[in-house]
């Protein structure tokens, strides 16, 4: 390779760019995936024991969870099998495809809960209110403890924060059911149904919305979140004897795995005096010491190289 195009490979610490964030929650996303599905039967055997439609749409919203759960697991697997052939980052990205499909289940159940909220209201049904209490609230003792089971890999994983959100939404609903069955066995007014009904259905649309445009910029390859690229392209600049900066690129794989390449305009003189190797590591230290994008590659270029490039590619 010319003098001119020296690429500079770095990751962070000295590690490959394998595994996802996600990875190391496997354990507890099976765990949670077992608690779900076990809530998941209680709640349709009492919605239907009940005859509480806001029961057994939590009940749907649990099966999308576990569905979901399944998902992300499945994910995971692939996410981590090695880059071969083709796939030269492996399958990291299926990781975000399983959130996607997250997000498009729970507006659908979202939208299956609000219509259904409405007939209700327009054909009234009697529920069985303390009978719906007690589904309740063993929904709501699952959740929690999937909940603290996810907490702290939902920061770090958009494929277990979609988890996280979806079981949090199911603690929600839980409690909305009891205080709705509650004010039932109170007030004899059987309309608290449907309206906690309603209350679970809102619940699952605007935080999936969230999650979805998140997950969309990942797949339209946006700068990783918290990275400025104006900054970037400025502390770049900011390097002696550094002249200019094209193609510049900056974006996610999956969760955890921000990437940044770009094209370096070096002055000849300074190029030659400091040297490929140590212009690399300078370039490196400025973007990992203020952006958290461990993995970039750079190529660096003398002065009039660019105008080389177009020149041979007309």
């Amino acid at each position: 390779m010319g003098a001119g195009h020296d690429h500079g490979h770095t990751h962070g610490h000295g590690e490959e760019l394998t595994g996802t964030a996600a990875a190391a929650y496997r354990g507890r996303l099976r765990i949670a995936l077992a608690i779900t599905v076990f809530v998941m039967v209680a709640q349709i055997v009492g919605g239907i024991a009940a005859n509480s439609l806001a029961l057994v749409a939590d009940a749907a919203h649990m099966a999308t969870d576990a569905l979901g759960l399944a998902m992300a697991l499945l994910a995971i697997h692939f996410a981590n099998r090695p880059a071969l052939g083709n796939r030269t980052f492996g399958y990291a990205r299926a990781e975000i495809l399983a959130a996607l499909a997250n997000c498009l289940l729970l507006l659908g159940v979202g939208g299956f809960v609000l219509v259904e909220a409405v007939q209700r209201f327009i054909t009234p049904s009697p529920t069985h209110g303390s009978l719906a209490i007690v589904y309740g609230a063993i929904g709501l003792v699952a959740n929690v403890i999937s909940l603290s089971l996810l907490l702290r890999g939902q920061r770090e994983s958009l494929n277990v924060r979609g988890a996280f959100l979806e079981v949090l939404a199911d603690a929600l609903g839980s409690a909305t059911v009891i205080v709705a069955a509650t004010l039932i066995v109170l007030t004899g007014w059987q309309a608290w149904d449907p309206i906690a009904s309603l209350v679970i259905g809102l619940m699952i649309v605007p935080r999936t919305v969230k999650l979805l445009r998140e997950t969309l910029n990942v797949l339209l390859e946006s700068a990783p979140k918290g990275v400025d690229m104006a900054e970037v392209r400025a502390h770049i600049l900011g390097l002696p004897g550094v002249l200019d900066v094209h193609d510049l690129h900056a974006w996610t794989i999956t969760s955890g795995m921000p990437v940044l390449s770009a094209h370096v305009v070096v002055d000849h003189d300074m190029l030659d005096s400091v040297g490929h190797e140590k212009l690399l590591h300078e370039l490196q230290g400025c973007i990992g010491s203020h952006f958290d994008v461990e993995h970039c590659t750079f190529q660096l270029e003398p002065s009039g190289h660019a105008e080389h490039e177009a020149k041979v590619c007309h």
